[in-house]
């Protein structure tokens, strides 16, 4: 009787092993960026992307659309319990919106047009890395900024408060769709620049009211571009659940110096090695 030779199942198992233990890191590395979004509000774009370029080895046009999707949806329930204490200010909302979106869409249809070439690439990365070091000296400098705010209220008066927001508006929808930074610590010292006078909480609040549907635009524009990375995001949001719960526990214990230096030193070590 003639044998018949059957393939060995080694490789299907060192694939589907393999393919386990990437969800492990992935729901690993969700968890992590996610207890720092909770114990500090910010960080989940700029410690996922670099995370994604080192770690999960994306390419740049693949890791800045996978985590525009992950800063979309973990920021939904944060953007609904703020709207429902009402420390949403829905006018500075609607108006960083009227600029960012336009611009969002401009920028994913400059990409459509000319593909992600080289050059494309290039700037994403460049991008990318000016904006981590962009929120690092935002982290560092809080209160430097909102002395800055107040300096400029003789000249951002309140009938231009609603021009200079439609244009900070603008610059976050370009930033955003180059790079997945921005909504969050930029746009909070964006309108803290404009409105100086606001309470922290509505600026917190108005600041990611705004960033779910920026963030869900663009992460739309990459998806229609194939920039996103279905199968490690779900493992990615899972592990980010529990994660920002733990964080907002933590973040009654830890100081707040401790915190804000260690995210510093994050973001200029990432925006460092990202830009070399």
């Amino acid at each position: 009787m003639k044998t018949v030779y059957s393939p060995p199942l080694t490789l299907n198992l060192k694939i589907t092993t393999q393919g386990a233990h990437l969800d492990w890191i992935a729901i690993a590395s969700g968890f992590g960026v996610g207890t720092i979004v909770g114990i500090t509000g910010v960080g989940g774009g700029s410690l996922m992307t670099p995370l994604l370029l080192s770690v999960f080895k994306l390419n740049p046009a693949v890791a800045i659309g996978t985590d525009l999707w992950f800063a979309a949806i973990t920021k939904m329930s944060g953007s609904v319990a703020h709207a429902r204490h009402g420390h949403v200010k829905w006018g500075i909302t609607r108006l960083l919106l009227t600029g960012s979106i336009p611009s969002s869409l401009l920028v994913v249809a400059l990409m459509h047009f000319t593909g992600i070439t080289k050059g494309w690439a290039s700037a994403l990365t460049f991008s990318l890395g000016i904006a981590l070091l962009l929120t690092a000296a935002v982290v560092a400098f809080k209160q430097f900024w909102l002395k800055v705010g107040l300096k400029l209220e003789t000249y951002i008066t309140d009938a231009r408060k609603p021009a200079f927001t439609i244009a900070a508006g603008a610059l976050l929808g370009v930033l955003v769709s180059l790079s997945s930074i921005g909504a969050g610590a930029i746009g909070a010292t964006l309108i803290l620049l404009i409105y100086p006078r606001l309470e922290a909480r509505y600026i917190v609040g108005s600041d990611i009211a705004h960033a779910v549907p920026l963030t869900l635009v663009a992460g739309i524009g990459h998806a229609t571009l194939g920039n996103v990375d279905w199968m490690l995001l779900v493992p990615l949001l899972i592990g980010s659940m529990p994660g920002i719960w733990l964080g907002a526990q933590l973040t009654r214990k830890l100081p707040d110096g401790v915190v804000r230096a260690l995210l510093c030193g994050s973001l200029l070590l990432a925006g460092w090695k990202v830009i070399q």
